[in-house]
Order: C-alpha cells, then structure tokens, then sequence
C-alpha cells in the first residue's frame, strides 16, 4: 500500500502549527491543542489509502492547519504564501465568519466547504468526528442537543464526499445521545 501525500509537507505543516497553537491546550485538558490536530489528521491518514483518486496533500494538510486561521494569528496571505492556495482556500472555507451571528456560522461555513474539492469536506467530516467525544461537564443538555444537531447538519451537507466518513460520523452521532439525557 502506498501513500498519496508528502511526510515532508505534512511535517511542515505540523511544525508551522505546533508553533502557532504551541500556547493552546486540548478543551478541558492540559494537554497541547496538537492533539486534537493529530486526531483529525488520523482520521483523514486511515481513509486516504482507500482514495486513489483523493489529493492527499491537500487533505492532509487542511486538517493539520485547520483550525490556524480562526485561534491564531496566522492570516490567509501567510497561509497561502507558506502552503499554496488550494491548501490556504481550503482553511479558509473550514474556519467560520465571526462577523456573522452565531447562528448562522456553520451554515455558511458549510456553504463555502461545499464549494471546494471533497478533500476539505473530509476535513470537516474528521473534525467533528472527532470533537464527539464525550462533552465536558459543564455544558448544558440544551448546549449538548445543539452540539448534535450541528452534526447532523455537518453530516447531510457533506457526507456525499466521503462515504467512509459519513459511516463514521453517523455512528459518533448515534453514540453521542448517551450525553442528552
């Protein structure tokens, strides 16, 4: 089985983002916020074998960078000078408008992922498969239900572009109802 992404982009793009988020801890944890990169980035190294046709570089380094736009100070030009623009596109449709209200955020977030290529979809595919672990303590059953319901949201607009995470995230759903109760 081979690869079909560079181990010298990928670790460039932990490097820069280990330097970016190096202050940041893992909600809830002390631990760095590199883990939660490393997670999504797992979920999308485990699939890409089994996508020949998928653009593994851009996959892979959309989910190491993709929170770097929207918790640090990195801004899109110095994205796109560093990693090129179908990579810098891509985070950038991933993170959400804070100038918009909050209710509307993920919606147009998901708009502007719909419009790239599928490898960005999976990104937000992993990611929240990902964030469904259990909840911490402190969020509300309403704040919880509404975290499930961004999911599902997450799920009918972008599992069309990778079935293996849309099977995956549906079962993160389902096992996620064990926290509404």
């Amino acid at each position: 089985m081979s690869i079909n992404w560079s181990p010298d982009k990928y670790a460039a793009a932990l490097h820069f983002a280990a330097s970016k988020h190096q202050a940041q801890k893992f909600p809830g944890t002390d631990l760095p916020y590199l883990l939660h990169i490393s997670l999504v980035v797992g979920e999308i190294t485990a699939v890409l074998p089994s996508l020949h046709d998928a653009h593994g570089d851009r996959a892979v380094q959309c989910a190491i960078l993709h929170d770097i736009l929207e918790d640090t100070s990195v801004t899109y030009v110095e994205l796109a000078d560093r990693f090129g623009y179908d990579v810098a596109d891509g985070v950038q449709a991933l993170t959400k408008n804070a100038a918009l209200p909050k209710e509307d955020r993920m919606t147009d977030c998901l708009e502007r992922i719909r419009k790239q290529p599928r490898e960005v979809w999976m990104v937000k595919l992993a990611d929240r498969i990902v964030n469904l672990r259990p909840p911490p303590d402190f969020w509300s059953t309403e704040k919880r239900r509404a975290y499930r319901e961004e999911a599902l949201e997450i799920h009918r607009a972008l599992s069309p572009g990778c079935p293996e995470f849309a099977k995956r995230l549906e079962e993160k759903i389902r096992a996620y109802e064990q926290y509404l109760a």
